[in-house]
């Protein structure tokens, strides 16, 4: 019996190693800027809605509801029903919280696992089972029985702990999968409110052409009554009212399409959402833009959080790879009762007992094992690169995002110019053909002109919008400055 004792005190001095490599967070880029260039301390600025200037500041942190930097009661309201509804951030967080219980289930291996086994067995048999001489009648009895079971596994090499690693990795994996639907749904709630603001102004515009194009109809059908042009030029301008017409029908195919999805992103049907209308001039164009240091942005982004929990998951499976290698101690007991008749079931004289030590070690299993290692290994080195790709891809989407706000600002001087300008010809213009000085193709041409540019300058004032929200969704949205959202009491 000391024996044993000095064995089992061994072995749980051995339970103290885990075979494996111990899992190290990758370092962070280098790298001390985002783009190629510097960029400048703040952006162009021109007249209007969305005109004003914004400036980069570095280090600044970014709020956890970065989506009321916009001022919109009525796009806060819509994001609070989303993140009441949307189905996909509750199939997120179930998934978050199935990871945790399985967490749990895999920490269970490391107790030992008692049961209570009560059975109750009534019997016959014949005395001729036992030889010719014994020719009794059958014989029928009752066998009562109770016993408590102990099975416990020694964690030897420690390829139970290793499993519980990599649960737990697997656990910070949908948390961070969890974050990144967060994110994803509010930053496309933002863009399709932006996008339905832009699709709005241009229908206002459209129709305000539509509208001058009547009135040139009218004037053009009077000249031609009075033999001062052609019927052909009323032809080309009823022609070119239609088309007007008809270009009405994309954009109001796009509006609705575009109050469809965000139905669907705050977890109402179409028909019951009741959607607030959004405009350019409701929203505000955030003055101040943060922008994290690039040695923060690996922290700060929910996807590349959750390509390293990948990592660290596959970090520890090549230690249970590892740990299948070695043998395994398995102890297991059992005390209980056996009688007869349930009353006195509890005697001393009915005790049973035992004490089970196993070990196993593999010899062969036709390489398979060292297969599964080396398999481990290889599947370690493929999350590997795959969370060195989610960095890269991190990094360029903040770089297009500030390029984009750069050149965003530059482009809506000139679209504004570029309306102002043709504002002002087609109204010269007009006034001409009213008169006579210019011919009807003059007019068209001018007119044409300017509806594209009016066209062009809302379509800029809307990317500044977005790209400001893609640059707050770039930066990982501030998940970390405010509480868990899964539910699982964390």
């Amino acid at each position: 019996m000391k024996q044993f004792g000095l064995m089992v005190s061994i072995v749980l001095c051995l339970g103290g190693c885990a075979v494996g490599p111990d899992f190290e967070k990758p370092c962070p880029p280098t790298t001390s800027s985002y783009t190629e260039k510097p960029l400048p301390c703040k952006t162009s600025q021109t007249k209007g809605v969305g005109g004003q200037a914004q400036y980069f500041i570095t280090g600044k942190d970014i709020p956890s509801d970065w989506w009321r930097v916009f001022h919109s009661c009525a796009l806060n309201e819509l994001i609070k029903r989303a993140l009441k509804n949307s189905p996909n951030l509750q199939a997120a967080q179930a998934a978050w919280r199935q990871a945790d219980e399985n967490l749990r289930v895999s920490t269970a291996s490391l107790f030992p696992f008692v049961s209570v086994q009560p059975s109750y067995q009534r019997q016959s048999f014949s005395g001729t089972q036992f030889g010719p001489q014994n020719t009794q009648d059958l014989t029928t009895f009752n066998l009562y029985n109770a016993s408590i079971n102990v099975t416990y596994t020694l964690d030897t090499f420690g390829g139970i702990r290793r499993q519980i690693e990599a649960s737990r990795a697997q656990t910070d994996y949908q948390k961070f999968i969890t974050e990144a639907t967060f994110l994803t749904l509010t930053s496309n709630i933002v863009t399709s409110a932006i996008t339905e603001a832009s699709l709005r102004a241009q229908l206002q515009a459209t129709k305000e052409l539509i509208k001058l194009q009547e009135k040139t109809l009218q004037i053009t059908e009077k000249k031609f009554r009075l033999g001062a042009v052609s019927r052909s030029d009323v032809f080309a301008q009823q022609a070119q009212l239609a088309q007007m017409r008809a270009s009405l029908s994309p954009l109001q195919k796009s509006l609705s399409q575009t109050r469809h999805a965000l139905s669907v992103l705050i977890g109402e049907y179409p028909s019951e959402s009741h959607l607030p209308v959004f405009s350019l001039e409701d929203l505000t164009l955030p003055r101040d833009l943060p922008i994290s240091l690039p040695s923060a942005l690996v922290r700060q982004r929910p996807d590349v959080r959750a390509a390293e929990e990948l990592l660290h998951a596959a970090s520890a499976q090549i230690g249970v790879a590892t740990a299948n290698l070695f043998p395994q101690i398995t102890l297991s007991g059992a005390y209980g009762w056996s009688s007869n008749f349930l009353p006195g079931l509890f005697d001393a004289n009915n005790v049973l007992w035992n004490i089970l030590g196993s070990l196993t070690q593999p010899i062969f299993q036709g390489g398979a094992l060292m297969a599964k290692r080396r398999a481990s290994i290889a599947a370690f080195e493929q999350a590997f690169a795959q969370y060195k790709q989610a960095v890269l891809q991190a990094f360029q989407n903040v770089a297009d995002t500030l390029r984009a706000l750069e050149i965003d600002a530059e482009q809506l001087c000139y679209q504004m110019e570029a309306e102002e300008a043709t504002w002002s010809t087609f109204q010269l213009t007009q006034v001409q053909y009213r008169v006579g000085a210019v011919g009807y193709l003059n007019m068209l041409d001018a007119e044409r002109q300017y509806l594209n540019a009016r066209i062009n300058r809302i379509q800029a004032q809307a990317s500044r919008y977005a790209d400001t929200a893609a640059l707050f969704q770039a930066l990982g949205g501030g998940w970390w400055n405010r509480p868990s959202i899964c539910g699982t009491g964390k």
